[in-house]
């Protein structure tokens, strides 16, 4: 039997034990709840100015389920529309723009930044989660970085404006530089979201407006460190690329060929029958690439044949590159997961590619956010399918169309079948939870432990378990 003072130093023991357990998993989720009460807090402002009476001029007055939507899909870069985006006002259009920015960079600049600037010195638990998002091949400080970021995307971003002037000043009639601008910013962080009331379908037959958004799209899929070490490769500051920027490369090329190839024959008798040779071509490479969580289209989705319809599925679920502003489960999880399936991995786990070993936790980290993505579209899919189909059936809906939409709005990416202006307020409510899934809750899923794993002493005797 314990005497007073044991049962008091066991209860003291018991309580600096629950102390440490509540301190470091503090430590482990601060990072996290950083990353999600900087989109939360830009997605409440912006619902707020879009609220404003004078940031909206349509017929009707908008609903604040609408301006939330909107202030959502386009901080989460996705652009889906619930309301026509023309019929806002000019600030209206401002601030849908600067909430794609702040959106697209929010991930690495801004989250980095908030992380960075409270003191001159940043933390090893921060400095851990920063380098290890952006890979090892990352040497300079994390200020230094959002200054990369930042110069990167403000060059691009003005340059692909410039072009796109070219042709809007004679097609756009009133402020053909915000167009140019907003459009700009809207490609290069995958956003998808247009000031035209039929997004681009009426520059289908331009190439310099479809080669534009084309390259904008590709580069801001790509991510910054491959950006930035294909600069150094280009600049011979480098004699070889990094794995990483290998396989985005690789299976970017191959994805885009492929599936522009597929869409090519497939719509060739049927959506684009009425359009020339060259204009097939460049709808079918605009088509390839803007399931990969670009959102515009300059052919209606409704209007291409099942197996397109179908093969989009896929490519707006993989998305884009790690550390861009892309979503989707990322080109780079899709490979290894493949991989991994296709082939056998080494007795440890692990994966060699391109002469380089692919350890195993990364492999498994893979395998689990490609499970974690597929439960969530699952629960998305089956939630709309209550609520549009049970709750509240409306003309033209029906399941695929709602398997569609939870793609896209997992994805990020923003093309439709149609449905989305006349989703219930449940289902709006079922859409903005996946674009916040898709577009933060899966990045945290990703992101480095900050804190070492606990050593277990005690080890169970292994079981067995049939598998196939």
């Amino acid at each position: 039997m314990l005497s007073k003072h044991g049962a008091r130093r066991q209860l003291q023991t018991a309580g600096e034990r629950l102390f440490l357990f509540i301190y470091m998993m503090r430590i482990k989720r601060s990072d996290k709840l950083i990353l999600f009460g900087y989109f939360i807090t830009i997605i409440i402002i912006g619902t707020i100015l879009l609220e404003l009476p004078f940031a909206w001029q349509g017929a009707k007055e908008l609903d604040f389920i609408d301006a939330f939507f909107t202030a959502t899909s386009a901080t989460c870069v996705t652009g889906l529309i619930t309301v026509d985006t023309a019929q806002y006002s000019l600030f209206g259009k401002i601030v849908i723009m600067l909430l794609i920015q702040a959106g697209g960079l929010g991930i690495i600049s801004f989250t980095t930044m908030y992380l960075a600037l409270p003191s001159k010195r940043i933390s090893l638990k921060s400095r851990r989660v920063i380098r290890e998002y952006y890979l090892d091949s990352v040497e300079t400080e994390p200020k230094d970085i959002i200054k990369q970021i930042i110069f990167i995307t403000l060059i691009i971003e003005i340059t692909g404006s410039l072009f796109l002037y070219l042709d809007f000043r004679n097609t756009v009639q009133d402020h053909p530089i915000l167009y140019s601008v907003f459009h700009a910013i809207s490609a290069f962080c995958n956003a998808g979201f247009s000031l035209f009331s039929k997004n681009l379908e009426g520059y289908v037959r331009t190439p310099l407006v479809n080669i534009t958004i084309i390259l904008m799209v590709v580069m801001g899929g790509l991510g910054f460190v491959v950006l930035r070490d294909l600069g150094k490769r280009i600049g011979k500051r480098k004699k070889s690329l990094t794995v990483h920027t290998k396989i985005m490369l690789a299976c970017t090329v191959t994805l885009i060929v492929v599936s522009a190839g597929f869409f090519f024959l497939n719509e060739f008798h049927n959506a684009y029958k009425n359009f020339t040779l060259g204009d097939k071509i460049m709808a079918s490479l605009f088509q390839a690439i803007t399931p990969r969580t670009a959102g515009f289209d300059t052919v209606a989705q409704n209007t291409l044949s099942e197996p397109s319809k179908f093969l989009t599925l896929p490519l707006m679920f993989i998305g884009g590159g790690s550390g861009s502003a892309a979503g989707g489960i990322k080109v780079t999880t899709f490979f290894i997961v493949l991989i991994a399936a296709l082939w056998n991995t080494r007795s440890k786990g692990s994966l060699v590619l391109f002469k380089k070993e692919i350890a195993s936790d990364k492999v498994m980290g893979a395998i689990m956010l490609f499970i974690k993505a597929l439960l969530i579209v699952a629960l998305c899919i089956l939630l709309l399918s209550i609520t549009e189909l049970t709750l509240a059936p409306a003309h033209g809906k029906d399941f695929f169309k709602i398997v569609f939409e939870s793609f896209s709005a997992f994805g990020t990416v923003g093309l439709s079948l149609g449905i989305t202006s006349s989703l219930s307020f449940l289902g709006k409510i079922v859409i903005i939870c996946t674009m916040f899934a898709g577009r933060v809750g899966l990045i945290s899923m990703a992101m480095p432990q900050t804190i070492k794993p606990t050593e277990h002493l005690i080890e169970y005797p292994k079981g067995e378990v049939l598998l196939g």
